[in-house]
């Protein structure tokens, strides 16, 4: 069974390596966090291991799991690559959905193969990513052999994977970030405009679920641009204009969000579409 190394254990790296272990994908062997305690912690969630807090004390391993947040990416490929006369090939991957395998060069320069393989799903909390995980889609790109080691390692555990483009990684994260991070942000929003209007408290979150519920369900169901309700998609920019300025007098980043999006809202009722590009890639 392939060794691995974690570096940098956080809920992404939690998940992923806990997965790996419980199914015997791969034989979770280092596990490197800053500090003591959560470098035990990692160890302790995944079930296997041994937590270190020191470059220098990682053991060789056969595949390196950098699951850093994207800043400490190439910083870390570059303290591992000093370490490559013990460890001449090893496989190293990165989560990130933003940034490309190239981020990991000065490993590639050593002789490693390096991937990045990116799961689209929400890791707010890894016991509960965990369970949810079967059946996510990860983009994978990369060398040819880091990249069939991560598909592989992935699918074992129920992953879906699928290629993506390094020179539209960046393009391809906003994707998610507009998929998932914003909608707790908009809802956010909502609940406090609810409250801000007098509605009970105890109705908002009621509201809130249902409203977000049917908007899921139909959007699921006949796609965004036939899901679209309200007044943007009705085409009545004064009532939209006058919402726009009653949310920025509440809040002024907020009104100038609703007025964007608005806009969008608009452009997807008239043509079916928000982007302005004619061609589907960039």
């Amino acid at each position: 069974m392939r060794r691995l190394n974690v570096v940098g254990c956080g809920r992404v790296g939690k998940t992923l390596a806990r997965l790996w272990s419980q199914s015997g994908a791969l034989m979770v062997q280092d596990v490197l966090n800053p500090s003591a305690s959560s470098a035990a912690n990692a160890v302790e969630f995944i079930g296997a291991g041994r937590a270190v807090t020191d470059m220098a004390d990682l053991r060789p391993a056969d595949t390196y799991l950098i699951a850093a947040p994207d800043a400490l990416l190439q910083p870390i490929a570059t303290q591992l690559a000093e370490r490559c006369a013990a460890v001449p090939h090893a496989i190293a991957l990165h989560c990130s959905g933003a940034l490309g395998a190239d981020v990991l060069a000065p490993l590639r320069a050593c002789g490693w193969s390096v991937a990045s393989a990116h799961p689209v799903m929400s890791f707010a909390d890894p016991a509960s990513a965990a369970k949810q995980f079967q059946g996510t889609p990860c983009g994978v790109e990369g060398d040819a052999e880091a990249v069939a080691e991560a598909t592989r390692a992935l699918v074992h555990v129920g992953a879906e994977c699928f290629g993506v483009e390094p020179a539209h990684k960046r393009l391809y994260h906003a994707a998610a970030v507009y998929s998932s991070n914003f909608l707790p942000v908009l809802q956010a929003v909502a609940i406090e405009l609810w409250e801000h209007s007098g509605v009970p408290p105890e109705l908002t979150r009621h509201l809130m679920e249902r409203l977000m519920r049917n908007a899921v369900d139909n959007i699921s169901a006949f796609g965004p641009a036939a899901a679209l309700t309200g007044p943007a998609a009705r085409g009545d920019s004064a009532v939209v204009a006058a919402q726009t300025q009653a949310i920025q007098d509440w809040d002024p980043l907020a009104g100038e969000a609703y007025g964007a999006l608005s806009a969008l809202a608009m452009r997807l009722a008239k043509t079916g579409k928000v982007g302005t590009r004619e061609d589907t890639q960039c």
